[in-house]
């Protein structure tokens, strides 16, 4: 079930989306995010109530047979169970959250500025007759959102869709007739989580899309495929008992290093090797936290979703965490590696490289200074001619990596000349003058 495959979905998805007439948008590419120049509320709403439902029920066979021995429940792509019901939630900010110019106040009756934890809407509106008319808060350990232009909590306005795709229609429509959508809304979430019991793997899919206080809409996606159900086939019960050598290693370690710490005291804190095998020691041990935390609560999950298969199974926040592990598993595996110059310095030959830097400190750090001196002061001038123009320049961090690929050779020379004719090329030839032929084979 790999990242290609899931994005079939959202291709599908987007193209019903750009066929909609009056609907003017760049042809859809595959990266990340999608851009559309002209929106209004309604277009998002058809969205959701033609292409959104589309994808997500899959109840016939291309003969027009059912899909499924169970009614109302959906196999995305014929293969995929959607889990559960999809949840939809949006966050809003207040009126007046903003300043208007005093010339301009009597033409504006509202000012909904950008999004801000500080900002948010949170009173009840329309019906108050159900979910999605009342701010709900969520669990402890679910995390924010770090959307494309804003950090988003993980509360809002939110409700579920029914298990089948007449009664989600209708309560789209419902919704569409009753402005659920307002002004004041900056961002919308469709969570929904399917299992491939072919490949024993979990997708938690994630489809959002931004208000920026500017106006249209940011689209976004995020997939996690986890793998939630460790222990199916016999080489993940190996894989347990491997999981569980590594615990009694990592148990002798720590029994290890006290005996060390005692006895050595203060003096054990002064070498660097130590700090990393303390490092080592906490991930590890987090690492083991984290794989019975996951286990109890995937049961958990699974008992909830079985004992009500019309409720929203909220695992995108173990996905999230679960990627975070993964991540923290690299980091590891990556410190692990390098512990092994630890016992490989006996060795002369195998101590060149360190001894090589630890020689050529002061060197190396008077070359930095100055390095980073001429490369700061290109990206500040890179920021302030072409960020508002230029995507690889719309930031200050972006300038600094778009200036490590130019070192690399990967540039787009092209879009810098066509913001600024004049000091494009002087900034591009300057740039690659002092970098290449200056500093880099001045310092060789």
């Amino acid at each position: 079930m790999g990242r290609t495959f899931w994005r079939a979905f959202i291709h599908r998805v987007a193209i019903s989306w750009r066929q909609h007439d009056g609907f003017n948008c760049p042809a859809y590419s595959g990266t990340a995010t999608i851009y559309f120049i002209k929106f209004f509320p309604n277009y998002f709403m058809y969205f959701l109530e033609g292409p959104l439902l589309d994808g997500l029920y899959w109840n016939t066979w291309y003969s027009e047979n059912s899909t499924s021995i169970h009614k109302n429940s959906s196999h995305i792509y014929y293969e995929n169970l959607l889990l559960g019901v999809p949840q939809i939630r949006q966050l809003k900010i207040r009126n007046n959250t903003c300043s208007i110019y005093p010339s301009f106040r009597a033409f504006m009756k509202g000012c909904y500025g950008q999004y801000h934890y500080i900002n948010e809407d949170k009173k009840s509106f329309g019906f108050m007759n159900d979910t999605e008319w009342h701010y709900s808060t969520s669990k402890a350990f679910s995390p924010w959102h770090w959307g494309l232009i804003g950090l988003y909590s993980s509360g809002g306005f939110m409700f579920t869709l029914p298990k089948s795709k007449e009664k989600s229609s209708e309560k789209l429509a419902y919704l569409k007739r009753n402005n659920w959508i307002t002004r004041g809304t900056r961002v919308v979430f469709i969570d929904f989580s399917m299992y491939n019991a072919n490949v024993n793997l979990f997708c938690i899919v994630r489809l959002v899309v931004e208000f920026p206080a500017t106006g249209g809409v940011i689209p976004s996606w995020q997939f996690h495929s986890v793998k939630l159900f460790r222990y199916v086939k016999y080489y993940d019960y190996f894989l347990a008992s491997c999981e569980v050598i590594f615990c009694l290693f990592i148990f002798t370690f720590i029994i290890q290093e006290l005996i060390k710490m005692k006895k050595l005291k203060k003096d054990y804190f002064r070498d660097a090797w130590n700090w990393l095998d303390m490092l080592l020691l906490m991930l590890s041990v987090f690492a083991i936290s984290f794989n019975v935390y996951r286990t109890v609560e995937v049961s958990s999950l699974m008992e909830n979703l079985l004992s009500d298969s019309d409720a929203y199974p909220d695992i995108y926040f173990l996905a999230f965490w679960q990627t975070r592990y993964n991540n923290m598993i690299s980091v590891t595996v990556f410190f692990a590696w390098i512990k092994i110059f630890k016992y490989i310095s006996f060795n002369k030959t195998m101590t060149q490289l360190s001894s090589t830097l630890s020689r050529c400190t002061k060197d190396i750090i008077g070359f930095a200074i100055m390095f980073f001196i001429i490369f700061f002061a290109y990206a500040q001038l890179g920021y302030l001619v072409f960020g508002s123009q230029v995507d690889e320049f719309s930031a200050f961090q972006n300038c600094i990596f778009t200036q490590f690929r130019i070192v690399l050779g990967d540039f787009n020379f092209a879009s810098i000349e066509h913001a600024n004719r004049i000091l494009g090329p002087i900034y591009f030839i300057t740039f690659v003058f002092f970098v290449f032929f200056v500093l880099l084979v001045s310092s060789v």
